[in-house]
């Protein structure tokens, strides 16, 4: 039997055990396992089972994952999050569709702590959509905002999704959290967009609210708001000016957020105790994944299915775009039944080696594939954001509701990825400067601290 058609049997069995509700991680333990069997041996098998999998596990980039978790769980038992929407509803409620706006920027607020899209929801689900309820809000747009613009946790750096792309791509998890950052606000722009539209042409839809709100008001809701900005900066800004690594960031991250909760007197045994608990919870489901997805890399790289489609592709077409719109609808349509992190973790060692013999930029198409997977988790009928927040919201909102309010939503995101795949220059102009400061600092033989200080003083060469 043909290797490669081994590749393609295993990928199908992959597919067929997902529907079946057999555990990921096992899924893809017992796949692999079996297909580097048929390919080399049992020994081999086993060897990749005992060497390869720890090798994997052991590297020091995955660090990153439980600590960003910690800094988002730390950020929402403490209460950041919910300041941070309600200084946005003050500030934009007035607005017909403000609140929807407004719930837009506290998931992309959120995001920036968490990582997780499923997370961003479900927090924001439990604040937001009760408040624009209560606020004669169409329910499909109360919940569609929410659902859509949880999705933005994966985008928005520090994202888990971004460092799984890196560690198995083998690229740089500052350039893909940098890359990240503009189509994140972008992605964020366009929905309130939508929304302020929509409201404007229809203020039945998303009635503004009738108290006013005096500026001093606004004004003192702002000190709420700038822990989530604190770390934001904190984490991003030093990764960008290369202060620190992402590795060291996310450790300063999570000690950054319990520190600024600590002496706001926000943590309590309780809260500490339920942070810690989750992202343990979180953190195993994602390396016990890890752990088999690493035997299934190395099997779909014993069968070569990657490298033999990849010919496929290039002899059908010599322009990536083709390619491009193809992965695009294959992502989407899967995300609408499986998870991202599966998604990816299944797909990257058959979709990258096509992706390279086009030369398109792995930092580039990991953010492309990050929007699929978002677009996915909204997509009917099994959006995966869609059923969290229906699991949030209860029988306030039945979930058919839901996906009609998320519908505008999809459109806007397909808008979205169409632009970015257009003008990749959204996506790569922040990497692109990251380079050239950290090409600067080695060509100067600076540190970053001391290039900072010079730049302060003016006397920068």
């Amino acid at each position: 039997m043909d290797r490669e058609l081994v590749g393609g049997l295993g990928v199908l069995l992959m597919i067929v055990f997902l529907f079946l509700r057999i555990p990921v991680a096992f899924a893809l333990l017992l796949v692999g396992w079996c297909g580097i069997t048929i390919l080399r041996s049992t020994g081999a098998a086993d060897a990749v089972l005992s060497a390869d999998t720890f090798g994997t596990l052991l590297t020091f980039d995955l660090t990153t994952i439980p600590s960003f978790m910690l800094m988002g769980y730390i950020a929402y038992v403490a209460g950041f999050t919910k300041e941070v929407y309600d200084s946005a509803r003050l500030w934009f409620g007035r607005l017909p569709g403000g609140l929807a706006a407004a719930s837009t920027l506290g998931c992309a607020a959120f995001a920036a702590v968490s990582g997780s899209s499923l997370a961003t929801s479900a927090a924001m689900g439990k604040i937001a959509v009760p408040e624009m309820l209560r606020r004669g809000y169409d329910k499909g747009l109360a919940t569609g905002v929410v659902a859509a613009s949880g999705t933005l946790g994966s985008l928005i750096p520090p994202s888990v999704l971004m460092i799984l792309f890196a560690v198995f791509t083998q690229q740089s998890i500052a350039l893909l959290f940098i890359a990240g950052i503009l189509p994140g606000a972008f992605s964020a722009f366009v929905y309130i967009t939508m929304i302020l539209i929509r409201a404007r042409i229809n203020p039945s839809l998303a009635p503004g609210m009738t108290e006013r709100i005096s500026l001093r008001r606004k004004l003192y809701a702002l000190k709420g708001s700038w822990a989530i900005g604190l770390l934001f900066i904190l984490v991003m800004g030093g990764i960008m000016l290369g202060v620190f690594t992402p590795m060291e960031a996310g450790a300063i991250g999570a000690s950054g957020a319990f520190l600024i909760a600590l002496l706001a007197g926000r943590l309590s045994v309780e809260k500490v105790k339920m942070a810690f608990s989750d992202t343990l919870r979180q953190s195993a489901a994602i390396f016990a994944i890890i752990f088999g997805a690493t035997v299934f890399t190395r099997f779909m790289a014993l069968s070569g299915l990657g490298q033999y489609l990849a010919e496929i592709a290039t002899s059908v077409s010599d322009q990536a775009t083709p390619v491009i719109i193809a992965l695009s609808v294959i992502y989407i349509i899967l995300g609408t039944f499986i998870g991202p992190i599966e998604i990816m973790l299944i797909t990257l060692p058959v979709v990258i080696p096509i992706v390279q013999s086009y030369d398109i930029s792995l930092i580039w198409f990991g953010v492309i594939m990050i929007k699929y997977l978002e677009i996915g988790l909204i997509t009917p009928p099994l959006g995966f954001n869609v059923f969290m927040l229906s699991s949030v919201v209860g029988r306030a909102v039945p979930i058919t509701t839901i996906f009609k309010g998320v519908m505008w939503f999809l459109a806007m995101d397909v808008v979205t990825l169409g632009i970015l795949i257009a003008v990749p220059s959204i996506t790569l102009f922040l990497p692109d400067l990251y380079d050239t400061w950290m090409s600067y600092l080695r060509n100067a033989d600076l540190s970053s601290i001391e290039a900072i200080r010079l730049w302060i003083t003016g006397d920068l060469p």
